[in-house]
């Protein structure tokens, strides 16, 4: 009885499924994605211009001839914590858990290897100095970590915390 079914069926459905294929070509269904239809960049072309009175979302910029902004976030406790978890993501590969240039990556980097953060020449950098290098970093030798540290207050937590290993490596 199954056999005589499946017979059956696959009689019928074999004048579809030839029909289907010599009529794949006559009708086209058009598909239309929303991928398609949406605006986007087109191979070699320009950005898009931001929108006249928009607000750019990395805050705040810099400007290195208005001098070096000062540290509006005070260095307590909270701050302190959040700078030693940053830095030790961020920073300590390369400067080492104590700021002494000594991370696991100074080995690789021998042409121009991690400065110490704790000598007594950073020591006497302004907080605004510290935030620049961190914002960005220093040609050749430092990335800047304004992906890594988005938004401004990440940064002064990482400022705050190496003035703290500064104070300790006395």
């Amino acid at each position: 009885m199954i056999k005589r079914l499946i017979i059956v069926l696959g009689l019928v459905s074999l004048p579809l499924a030839i029909g289907l294929l010599f009529t794949y070509d006559v009708i086209k269904i058009d598909w239309i994605s929303f991928m398609e239809i949406q605006s986007s960049y087109q191979p070699m072309e320009d950005p898009k211009p931001l929108p006249v009175r928009s607000i750019p979302i990395q805050g705040a910029a810099y400007i290195a001839e208005l001098g070096v902004p000062i540290n509006p976030v005070a260095a307590e406790s909270d701050s302190l914590t959040r700078g030693k978890k940053l830095f030790d993501t961020s920073c300590a590969l390369c400067h080492g858990a104590t700021g002494d240039g000594k991370g696991n990556f100074s080995g690789f980097l021998t042409k121009f290897p991690p400065v110490s953060l704790v000598d007594t020449a950073r020591k006497s950098l302004s907080d605004g100095a510290i935030f620049m290098t961190v914002t960005d970093g220093i040609d050749g030798r430092m990335p800047n970590l304004r992906e890594n540290l988005p938004t401004a207050e990440m940064r002064w937590d990482v400022v705050n915390y190496v003035r703290l290993l500064q104070q300790q490596a006395k």
